[in-house]
């Protein structure tokens, strides 16, 4: 399958899941689904994922695409379905949850694409600081190159405590919890619905792959340890 775009129907599938989040629903419009949101979604990977890999042959990056269905395990408030679906590039390796990961995300609200980790022990983000610190002049390089970039931002959970001093161009990088670079958009723009879609994620991921290949030491640094 080629991917052409996501369309209208696509967002309102996800509002409807999101408004309507049970099974008559969902089975109701389970066609919706798979036509406007999930195969879209694998087409895009799909794509992304070999035009990303063959211009990085050194990289090895499996795809995952989600699933609507939530781990019933996690379920306690009784919504059975995500609202919203990504897929990710990430290490072959089990456990690819605390490595760093390439993302592309549909929501109700819009679309977003980045890297980052879905889950970061103490111990990594330890070591990340300690990163940050030994690899300074790299550090700040890497911190500047985001300030050239307005369309990305960093994200993630900050500790309410300093966890040390650093450089004023590293405090924003230094005090996380989790890390994340993120580059949230509107359907508004217009990209989403055609096949241009696919240069733009790949051009993404492109200018994230210096961030990249910097956590990737450090999720060396950490496997190394367990």
């Amino acid at each position: 399958m080629t991917f052409q775009g996501f369309t209208d129907e696509t967002a309102q599938f996800l509002w409807g899941i999101r408004l309507n989040n049970e099974r008559s629903w969902f089975l109701a419009h389970k066609e919706d689904y798979l036509a406007h949101a999930y195969n879209p979604l694998c087409a895009l990977g799909g794509e992304v994922q070999e035009r990303f890999l063959d211009a990085n042959p050194d990289l090895a990056l499996n795809l995952r695409v989600t699933r609507i269905y939530r781990d019933v395990r996690l379920v306690r408030d009784g919504r059975r379905y995500k609202d919203h679906l990504w897929f990710v590039l990430c290490p072959p390796q089990e456990g690819w949850t605390t490595n760093a990961t390439f993302y592309f995300e549909i929501a109700p609200e819009g679309y977003e694409l980045g890297m980052g980790y879905y889950w970061s022990p103490p111990a990594m983000m330890e070591l990340y600081r300690k990163k940050l610190l030994e690899e300074g002049p790299r550090a700040e390089a890497l911190a500047r190159g985001l300030l050239e970039r307005p369309d990305f931002r960093l994200m993630g959970d900050e500790y309410k405590r300093p966890k040390g001093e650093v450089s004023d161009l590293l405090k924003p990088w230094f005090n996380r919890k989790t890390v994340a670079l993120c580059s949230p958009r509107s359907y508004d723009d217009g990209r989403c619905s055609g096949p241009g879609l696919v240069d733009d994620v790949v051009e993404g991921f492109q200018w994230l792959l210096p961030y990249y290949r910097f956590f990737r030491e450090l999720d060396k640094a950490y496997l190394a340890q367990q």
